[in-house]
């Protein structure tokens, strides 16, 4: 009797393994989110990687081949950050590259706010890929500034390509803010 149940516990035990292995294998092939962000401090990723890690999403981080300093990022009206947003044609180049973006449905788009804009390294992104079939949701960072003036210019620059509402976070946002948000969406059950 004992043997019995220990081998029907055995089964029982290797099934489960076997379906949750199946169902972990068809969630990571049949992902079709991707999180990309630009981060000049970390306050960007921070939001990044908590969105990624609710939607159980990819991440890519957008790094410029010629990465910013502190120096570049500074408020100085000759750093190279305010250099980039007065030049609206300005595509500073990124390092690398999403090898697999054809199987992204949805595309977050995550930076910062400089001076109510995006930084230019976006459009260098969107300039990068095919989104014509994706849906893109942009969020940003920002101490004060709203995502409206970023999320305009952005619908502006690329009016053929689909854009939901997107939304601002600050340094101090939650992973309930995060959640919140995509519940919204409808991007999280």
């Amino acid at each position: 009797m004992l043997r019995r149940m220990l081998g029907a516990l055995g089964v029982l035990f290797t099934v489960a393994c076997s379906s949750s292995f199946a169902v972990s294998v068809a969630s990571a092939v049949e992902n079709s989110i991707l999180v990309a962000y630009f981060s000049g401090t970390g306050t960007t990723e921070r939001v990044a990687k908590m969105l990624s890690e609710q939607l159980g999403a990819d991440l890519y981080r957008i790094n410029a081949k010629d990465p910013f300093t502190a120096e570049d990022l500074s408020y100085d009206p000759d750093s190279r950050a305010n250099q980039e947003k007065q030049h609206l044609d300005l595509r500073p180049e990124i390092a690398d590259q999403v090898s697999n973006m054809e199987q992204y449905d949805t595309v977050l788009i995550g930076y910062p706010i400089w001076s109510e804009r995006a930084p230019r390294i976006i459009a260098t992104f969107l300039d990068s890929y095919d989104f014509a079939d994706k849906t893109l949701i942009p969020f940003c960072t920002a101490y004060t500034s709203g995502i409206e003036n970023s999320e305009q210019e952005l619908r502006e620059l690329y009016p053929q390509l689909k854009w939901v509402h997107g939304q601002k976070f600050s340094r101090t946002t939650t992973p309930e803010e995060v959640g919140a948000w995509l519940q919204q969406l409808q991007l999280k059950p």
